[in-house]
């Protein structure tokens, strides 16, 4: 500790890692989110295809097949929402952020992230708080609860949470998230 930076460097040295391990923990569960989606897209696709074969084949439409759908779209979007915000590929005005000064920029940047991450534990909340009011009931059809409809916006607001995290910490530290697929 000649020059008293060693002492601060220990500190800051122990933030990077934690950071970066986060980073990295975050990049996982985001492709992990993307390979689920994409299997609830093949189990939608198959359900929709043997509901038609059902009907226009064997002239028996099999009941359950709609109900399941509608449940595997909730599922996939809602990952795929939650990725896309970890991702940066949504839509958004940036037109704002170009325009200010980096100093502004940055802020505006933490307070983006910062509503964002409100956002989803509103979201992930108020949707756990409609799944258990109507954990009783059953979805006609398939025989489940009803919160089942419920839980991938929760699980979707968590994980927005999670990524809204990563991403003002990413910019603490002047670094942008880096898309988990590429």
């Amino acid at each position: 500790m000649a020059a008293g930076g060693g002492a601060a460097a220990a500190p800051a040295g122990w933030w990077i890692r934690l950071s970066d391990g986060y980073t990295r923990a975050c990049a996982r569960l985001a492709r992990l989110c993307m390979m689920l989606s994409v299997a609830g897209m093949i189990a939608l696709l198959a359900a929709v295809a043997f509901q038609v074969f059902g009907r226009h084949v064997l002239n028996d439409t099999p009941t359950w097949a709609e109900s399941l759908s509608l449940l595997l779209v909730l599922y996939v979007t809602m990952m795929g929402a939650a990725v896309g915000v970890r991702d940066g590929t949504h839509i958004g005005f940036e037109s704002l952020l170009l325009l200010v000064p980096a100093a502004r920029r940055r802020f505006l940047l933490l307070l983006v992230h910062a509503l964002v991450l409100a956002f989803g534990l509103l979201m992930a909340w108020n949707c756990a708080v409609l799944a258990e009011s109507v954990h009783a009931y059953k979805i006609p059809n398939l025989g489940v609860s009803e919160g089942w409809k419920y839980m991938p916006a929760t699980i979707a607001g968590g994980l927005i949470m999670i990524f809204s995290v990563e991403h003002i910490v990413a910019v603490l530290r002047d670094r942008k998230v880096e898309p988990s697929w590429r």
